[in-house]
């Protein structure tokens, strides 16, 4: 696995991370939250490159797997903003306005996807918003 694969594959860990991050803000990942993922992973990150894991697999998916796992291993939604707060502040090259666009899209989707947003999804959406600013 080559350097640009590596960072392209944790590009998609990371925003796996944040997602799980804003889903978790309210300290309960509902089924709905995962649902609006999946698809907007399907419809939306498996068009964005053509970075693929170590078998071969689209990395997109790599935002679900580490979605499930954060889920599996509860860290707290902070703990998992700040590492991908971390990995853009070193790669934001990375980071197309393209790419801010798509992220900020699906981090709404995944905030409103259980009875609209509420106050600290749309804290961590504002943080999401200042980290992009900055």
């Amino acid at each position: 696995m080559n350097i640009t694969q590596n960072i392209g594959i944790k590009f998609y860990q990371n925003l796996g991370k944040l997602f799980y991050a804003i889903a978790a803000s309210d300290k309960v990942v509902r089924e709905s939250e995962y649902d609006s993922l999946r698809k907007i992973v399907k419809s939306k990150w498996l068009q964005v490159d053509d970075v693929v894991d170590e078998f071969g697999v689209d990395a997109a998916f790599q935002i679900e797997i580490v979605f499930d796992w954060m889920d599996y291993e509860t860290p707290t939604a902070e703990s998992c903003f700040q590492e991908f707060e971390s990995f853009y502040n070193q790669h934001k090259p990375r980071f197309s306005e393209r790419i801010k666009q798509l992220i900020w899209e699906t981090a709404n989707t995944i905030a409103g996807a259980f009875s609209g947003k509420n106050k600290s999804e749309l804290i961590m959406l504002g943080k999401l918003k200042l980290t992009f600013e900055n």
